[in-house]
């Protein structure tokens, strides 16, 4: 039985097998054409013998036609099976070989259905064996190419959308300037500056998300105190907190081990976090950010009493443009990418990032690791 496993897994046994089966199936429809032609070539040879024994002529010349006779009733049992063996052979070899080609043939044609932009073709897995091994991975490549194809669109789609909502406000307020209907006063002009400032914000996340998910982003790594970094993006945001009347707590381990990362990231990514939690977070809410070493790492985590998250949404928040809310506007909830971006600056320091949530409304943490310096 193992034996038997171990070829059902191996394409090169199963070649020689079935080039074994192929001689073996030769041999016997050779052998079996053999012994059914013998007594009729033979009994014709027995005939033809005794009649020239009737004639008693010339015995050298009988020995001669006897010797021939034989030799020939010896060639039609040959030739005939021969002829049958290789005909069995030929479509013993037709059927193995439409068996291990099949596999193969189907693989090119899905190929080509991918390349003409059909990503939904897959290929069946008919064996365990490295054919099988390669029509799973096309079904994986296709599979992967599909989800990129679909991100691709649905990013096009966002950013296409990202772009309408701030363009469509300038357009609005420059042709009521030009009509007469906006005054030309300082507030307006501001409203202008801040769309602008959206658009600008705008292109640099998106030249970020090209640039991290590209792998292209230089990482200017030093050795560097996280308890510092965070009371740092803590203290950039602590008027905002104070503005919407949310409290910002911190809860710090003392003596934190020092981390070699870039500092300019990762108070980017606590930055990031931090907006994230005041933006869904009703006033008179609390957002509590922690930082302590386990097992040579460092976790930081940010806390909130906001809306929460259901359990559907946590698999796909750090996915670009997902947003928990899809009536939500643009101008309420970001754009939609700082989580992914926030994710692949940690990913780029060796740590991991995740969200968690009890439910709807009852906030949210999101948790990021970086390994220590050693």
């Amino acid at each position: 039985m193992m034996i038997w496993t171990i070829i059902q897994q191996r394409l090169r046994w199963k070649l020689f097998l079935s080039y074994a089966v192929i001689v073996l199936v030769g041999s016997a429809v050779l052998l079996v054409t053999a012994r059914w032609r013998a007594p009729t070539a033979l009994t014709h040879h027995t005939m033809r013998m005794e009649s020239m024994m009737t004639m008693m002529g010339n015995r050298a010349m009988v020995e001669n036609d006897w010797r021939d006779s034989f030799m020939d009733s010896l060639n039609e049992i040959m030739v005939v099976a021969v002829a049958v063996a290789m005909m069995a052979a030929f479509v013993m070899s037709l059927f193995v070989s439409q068996r291990i080609v099949e596999p193969v043939r189907q693989m090119r044609q899905a190929s080509q259905r991918i390349a003409q932009g059909d990503y939904h073709k897959r290929v069946q897995i008919v064996s365990q064996d490295e054919l099988g091994d390669l029509a799973t991975a096309f079904n994986q490549m296709a599979q992967d190419l599909e989800h990129t194809e679909q991100r691709r669109l649905e990013l096009i789609g966002n950013v296409a959308h990202e772009l309408r909502t701030p363009l469509g406000s300038l357009q609005a307020m420059m042709e009521g300037l030009i009509d007469g209907v906006l005054p030309g006063e300082p507030a307006t002009y501001v409203n202008i500056q801040s769309e602008l400032d959206r658009l600008q914000r705008l292109v640099q996340d998106l030249q970020e998300l090209s640039r991290v998910e590209a792998r292209q982003l230089v990482l200017d790594r030093k050795p560097v105190q996280i308890a510092s970094l965070i009371e740092s993006a803590a203290a950039r945001l602590r008027p905002q907190f104070d503005d919407k009347n949310v409290g910002l707590e911190l809860s710090l381990d003392h003596n934190l081990p020092d981390i070699t990362a870039d500092p300019d990231r990762i108070v980017q990514v606590v930055i990031n976090l931090l907006g994230n939690a005041l933006q869904y977070t009703p006033a008179g809410g609390m957002v509590a950010v922690s930082a302590k070493t386990a097992a040579h790492e460092i976790v930081m985590t940010v806390a909130d009493t906001g809306i929460g998250i259901a359990p559907e949404h946590l698999p796909h928040l750090f996915e670009r443009f997902y947003r928990v809310d899809k009536s939500r506007s643009r101008t309420g909830g970001g754009s939609g990418i700082g989580l992914t971006i926030a994710r692949h600056l940690v990913e780029a320091h060796g740590g991991t990032i995740r969200a968690a949530s009890p439910g709807p409304g009852q906030g949210s943490s999101f948790t990021f690791t970086l390994p220590t310096a050693f």
